[in-house]
């Protein structure tokens, strides 16, 4: 038995030469040998693409309140959050040198009629004698020149006092809207200048639901011009707006633009500061879809594998990326309708390699 074995492999090698192998050499390579592959008929479909942003609830107008005169702080009688009724005191100045004033100007009033009055009493006493005869001209047209002097000065007086009832009025702070307080910069004690700032009120009225959104979304507004905002806390609740305001210029630490949706109608719950998410649907294009499995990197660009039916070769194809989606991507170039891409298996192809269609259950 020994010597049969040389023998043996001998004839094997001459029955391989002749074509003759046994017909076990002949079998297919085995399906481990095998590069197998799932590949999808590329078809365009409709698609829309939606941009999700986030963002808060503001008043459409603010207004920074001030005092008019300056002075120390007597009363504060509001804080942030608090709802004003439009003329309603929000604060007061310790009135001591405004109500001085006011005084001053009331007695020098009180003055100035004393002298009018008599004056006046002058006047007509001349008056009587000039039509009897029993006093001269010049003395009737210095009376005259004397009433006429009193009388501008109790307009003069009226006026002062008009002027320092004014003044006192100021140490009042009053809400020239009605709103919601947002900020505030002062406190009893403090002394504070005419027209310095402190408080900001967000008036009542029309909202503004505020978004930071990158600049490439402004080129392509929403197909239906509107945005539906949903409060985050409470998805059941929804508005719909409109765009009223976009930033000249781009935030430097974001890289973002401040928009501004106008609210048609503001639900209750969406007060001042509540999160808010916003929702803009674009026009439906075309485009090839396909499963993030296919999506390949090739020399630094997006790619994927197209194979060719005829040869059952795979060669790496450069595309454009319209859009990525949770579980797909929308390519807008690099894919002909009709052509196999494929979806599975690509991380052992090579450009020119022969692959073998798997079965669907494998």
């Amino acid at each position: 038995m020994s010597g049969s074995y040389p023998k043996s492999c001998a004839l094997l090698g001459l029955l391989a030469l002749a074509g003759g192998a046994p017909a076990a050499a002949s079998e297919a390579v085995p399906l481990l040998a095998q590069t197998l592959v799932r590949t999808q008929v590329a078809a365009e479909t409709s698609v829309a693409s939606e941009a999700v942003f986030t963002g808060d609830i503001q008043a459409q107008a603010q207004t920074s309140v001030s005092f008019r005169t300056s002075g120390k702080i007597a009363e504060r009688q509001v804080e942030v959050g608090d709802h004003v009724a439009a003329n309603q005191v929000l604060a007061r100045l310790d009135p001591q040198e405004q109500r001085a004033n006011l005084a001053n100007a009331e007695a020098v009033l009180a003055s100035a009629e004393a002298q009018a009055t008599q004056a006046k009493l002058t006047y007509e006493r001349q008056k009587s004698l000039l039509a009897s005869g029993f006093t001269t001209r010049p003395s009737y047209d210095n009376a005259e020149q004397q009433l006429r002097v009193s009388q501008a000065a109790v307009e003069s007086a009226k006026a002062a006092l008009g002027t320092a009832r004014e003044q006192f009025s100021y140490t009042e702070l009053r809400a020239g809207v009605a709103g919601i307080v947002l900020s505030r910069s002062l406190e009893t004690g403090q002394v504070v200048q005419a027209g310095q700032s402190v408080l900001t009120v967000a008036q009542d009225g029309p909202r503004d639901a505020v978004f930071n959104v990158y600049e490439a979304l402004l080129a392509g507004p929403p197909a239906s011009g509107t945005v539906e905002v949903t409060l985050q806390a409470d998805p059941d609740v929804r508005g719909v707006g409109t765009v009223r305001e976009i930033a000249p210029s781009v935030d430097p630490a974001s890289g973002t633009v401040r928009v501004k949706v106008g609210l048609r109608e503001t639900p209750p719950g969406m007060s001042l500061g509540a999160v808010v998410i916003g929702r803009g649907r674009f026009a439906e294009r075309r485009a090839v879809v396909l499963p993030w499995s296919a999506l390949y990197r090739w020399r630094g660009r997006p790619a994927i594998w197209v194979r060719d039916p005829a040869t059952s070769t795979v060669e790496p194809r450069v595309v454009a990326i319209e859009r990525y989606a949770p579980d797909s991507i929308a390519l807008k170039d690099g894919v002909r309708p009709g052509e196999e891409v494929v979806i599975a298996g690509i991380q052992f192809l090579r450009p020119g390699l022969a692959v073998t269609l798997a079965e669907a259950g494998r």
